[in-house]
């Protein structure tokens, strides 16, 4: 069944799509939408045809978080459960390729934290945000409490999961929780051409650039020069280097190819 919930597109282009399409529950998420989405994340470093994902959801909304009326019918192992859907996180965070959301609708619980997880964000105009675990007693999961403060600072932050209230697209863009807001029918296509730029560029370097930037979110300044050196080091001896700079000279789009 997660087979046919969570559905899986190779574009052309190199834009992977990988989308949860389970309308009818506001896209919630199962322990077995669950397992499938990490395999597909993980399926991302095998394919060297994909430059960058495009994480969304069908029907109207992005993912309501877990679905608790399964939970509720199966319960199963609270810690098994919590880090099942953890995997989750960590395939996204560990992904080798950009990784955009597409997000139409809610982003509600662990929902919130997946979109939250990704590098960039497109939302509709009817989109909508919300950590409201404490609500029904929780706290957030799926790294919701790491990358809140990152964005939009610790006040703001205590707020949302304090309360748990919705934030709304355009209040998200102006906090900075994500890049773009766009009508339902275009927003697809604004993140489609945001993910065609990203497929563009250097494989190797957009994949070095996206640890440094998330290694470095803590820690102190020399940690970050000296990663900052080490993955330099290795873009300078990539061949994409001479591709981009005879480019530039040239006057033409790159043709990036390197992703040692």
């Amino acid at each position: 069944m997660s087979g046919d919930e969570v559905r899986v597109e190779v574009r052309d282009d190199g834009v992977r799509v990988i989308a949860v399409d389970r309308p009818e529950v506001k896209n919630a998420l199962t322990r077995a939408c669950a397992r499938r989405l990490t395999e597909a994340f993980r399926e991302v470093g095998d394919d060297p045809a994909t430059r960058v994902v495009l994480l969304t959801g069908r029907g109207g909304s992005f993912t309501s978080g877990a679905d608790l009326r399964a939970a509720m019918t199966d319960p199963g192992d609270p810690h098994e459960n919590v880090e099942l859907f953890h995997d989750l996180t960590r395939a996204v965070y560990e992904c080798p390729r950009p990784v955009v959301a597409l997000v139409d609708g809610p982003a509600v619980g662990f929902g919130c934290s997946l979109a939250l997880a990704c590098d960039l964000r497109v939302a509709t105009d009817r989109a909508y945000f919300q950590l409201k675990f404490v609500r029904i007693g929780l706290v957030p999961d799926g790294g919701g409490t790491f990358w809140l403060p990152r964005l939009v600072g610790l006040g703001r932050t205590a707020e949302l999961i304090m309360l748990g209230d919705p934030v709304g697209a355009e209040q998200a863009l102006a906090w900075g929780l994500v890049n773009r807001v766009a009508p339902p029918d275009e927003a697809e296509e604004v993140a489609l051409e945001l993910c065609a730029r990203l497929a563009k560029g250097p494989p190797k370097t957009l994949r070095l650039l996206r640890r440094v930037m998330y290694d470095n979110a803590e820690g102190d300044l020399y940690t970050a020069l000296d990663r900052e050196r080490d993955a330099q080091v290795q873009c300078l001896t990539s061949p994409d280097l001479i591709e981009g700079v005879t480019a530039l000279f040239q006057k033409r789009e790159p043709n990036f190819q390197d992703d040692g």
